[in-house]
């Protein structure tokens, strides 16, 4: 808890730096290690992050959020208390003339059928209807059992770079360049901080993994070109 409580603290103090300058934010998913909202109730915690993040909102600065695979089970709150726009999938934008693919990214590319499975049953409309009729307190403690689990699965690939061949994400993105102008490729699921330069026949592009907020704290900035920063 100590440790959450410090990783929080920092996060804040990072959203207090970027108010002044920043036009948008975008979350990228993992945002929480499991949200879910029930119909008058939502887990408890994360006060002070809710209320930054409302603050940031109100001084105009314009937020996005994409759902990762511990906060899928978003709903409506975020954007009727905060303002925020919710994304569950994949979006592409266009800023300052340049064509960015932005997602979380869990469950794209070949492969991480384990994962699949899962994210299949947590996004069954029969199993969120189920699961919202728990008391929320039984309904946390599973929770917490499958976060755990779906760290499990990730285990220590999460840790390190497998390969342009074997990472799943830039087998999705170069599939992608195939097909589509894209500049700029930028996932969250991924833990580990990444910049790459990637080919697909003619067409360039950057792959970015932002990293985290466990280890790294790691995050991206966009003005004329996209540099991943680490806030001290």
């Amino acid at each position: 808890m100590a440790e959450s409580k410090k990783r929080e603290e920092k996060f804040i103090c990072w959203l207090d730096e970027i108010k002044k300058d920043a036009q948008v934010l975008f979350l990228m998913g993992d945002l929480f290690d499991f949200w879910h909202e029930w119909n008058h109730v939502i887990p408890k915690g994360y006060v002070r992050v809710l209320g930054k993040l409302a603050e940031l909102k109100d001084s105009g600065v314009e937020l996005f959020m994409f759902v990762g695979n511990h906060d899928l089970w978003m709903k409506n709150y975020f954007e009727e208390e905060i303002g925020c726009t919710v994304f569950f999938e994949k979006q592409y934008f266009e800023i300052s003339g340049k064509q960015f693919l932005l997602a979380h990214g869990d469950g794209l590319g070949p492969g991480d059928h384990g994962y699949k499975r899962m994210k299949k049953l947590f996004t069954n409309p029969l199993a969120q209807w189920a699961f919202k009729w728990l008391h929320p307190d039984i309904a946390m403690k599973v929770a917490i059992y499958f976060s755990q689990k779906n760290k499990m699965i990730s285990g220590e690939e999460d840790k390190e770079f497998l390969g342009e061949d074997k990472e799943f994400l830039i087998i999705y993105s170069k599939e992608k360049l195939k097909n589509e102008k894209i500049d700029y490729f930028v996932y969250g699921h991924r833990h580990l901080p990444m910049v790459l330069d990637l080919k697909s026949g003619e067409s360039l592009a950057k792959y970015i993994n932002l990293g985290d907020w466990i280890s790294y704290f790691t995050y991206g900035e966009f003005q004329t070109d996209f540099e991943l920063k680490s806030f001290k």
